[in-house]
């Protein structure tokens, strides 16, 4: 019995070590500067919204916090470094909706984006926009969808390229809807863009931000946004949800991850720190203007957002047989 509970007071007394050292490492993080890995080419969204977090983070945590961009392969090349860096809190990724398809139309990842990586906080989104040119006869997505069925496969829908969130937003629509359109990938949504402008093809999923200029200037039309709720850049539109197809939701969002292993006090005060950012009315109006919408929560809900994603894209990529080029 003496050997016993020698055994346990020796099991608390290590338990109670470990809880202290893992204090000590909360404590002490950071000492030095923390990185923002943009998987993109400077300019744009992703980073733009990097360089945002950033700011907030350095005000809140006293150390210079730095956004550098590792752009290439579809963000794999940023990824994969942030994958492959020390566990230790100081180096994250902007990570962005595309993480969860690159597992599906990248071959040979060189990271397992489970198995090294882990997320931080879900920052929040920014919705797609259904548009067509100015003279397509639709004036509502039940109109569309109505004009698509009467005609099956004779109508055309842009994207800036395969796999692309256009891309995966029109197959999704016709899958749910029980249409069936053409696709037409281009080299980028500009071009895209261009040829929906100029009626060559008359239906695109494009980004809020991008198109929503174009409508206002009347060269596209929009039907609807793809939100779970009306975007601030557009309020007047409805969603896709309210225009009649239920469940209907998708939308480029932007996620903080860090290394798999990094201390899990340390993730909890990222955490806590990006969703006080977050709460933040100023900086939320801020980024509203910019077609972003907050999200925030826990470690937990952050991992069930991703592994949702990685769930229906996966599955829908799948069954329409959609190849990267």
């Amino acid at each position: 019995m003496l050997k016993f509970a020698r055994a346990l007071i020796g099991a608390a007394v290590a338990l109670a070590l470990l809880g202290a050292a893992g204090a000590g490492h909360a404590q002490a993080w950071p000492s030095k500067p923390i990185k923002i890995v943009a998987p993109v080419p400077p300019g744009g969204g992703v980073d733009f919204l990097s360089r945002a977090i950033a700011q907030k983070l350095q005000g809140a945590l006293g150390v210079p916090v730095i956004v550098e961009n590792k752009a290439g392969a579809s963000a794999t090349v940023g990824t994969d470094y942030v994958a492959k860096s020390p566990a230790d809190g100081n180096t994250l990724l902007m990570g962005y909706s595309v993480l969860a398809t690159n597992k599906f139309l990248v071959a040979s990842l060189p990271y397992d984006l489970e198995r090294d990586l882990v997320p931080v906080a879900y920052i929040g989104y920014i919705p797609l926009i259904l548009v067509t040119p100015p003279g397509f006869a639709p004036t509502s997505v039940s109109e569309l969808i109505a004009l698509l069925k009467a005609n099956p496969n004779k109508y055309f829908y842009a994207s800036g390229g395969a796999g692309a969130g256009a891309h995966l937003a029109a197959e999704m629509f016709k899958s749910m809807t029980g249409t069936s359109m053409q696709h037409v990938p281009y080299k980028g949504n500009a071009p895209a863009l261009t040829d929906v402008i100029g009626g060559q093809v008359p239906v695109m999923f494009d980004t809020i931000t991008t198109s929503i200029p174009l409508v206002r200037a009347g060269k596209l039309k929009a039907l609807a946004t793809t939100g779970p709720k009306r975007s601030p850049l557009a309020p007047e539109l409805p969603t896709m949800i309210e225009a009649g197809v239920p469940g209907f939701e998708i939308s480029a969002w932007y996620m903080v991850f860090a290394p798999k292993k990094t201390p899990p006090e340390v993730l909890e005060k990222l955490n806590h720190t990006i969703n006080s950012a977050l709460a933040d009315p100023e900086f939320a109006k801020q980024m509203a203007a910019q077609g972003v919408v907050f999200v925030g929560g826990s470690l937990v809900q952050a991992e069930a957002f991703l592994n949702s994603e990685v769930t229906r894209w996966g599955g829908l990529i799948k069954a329409a047989g959609i190849k990267a080029e």
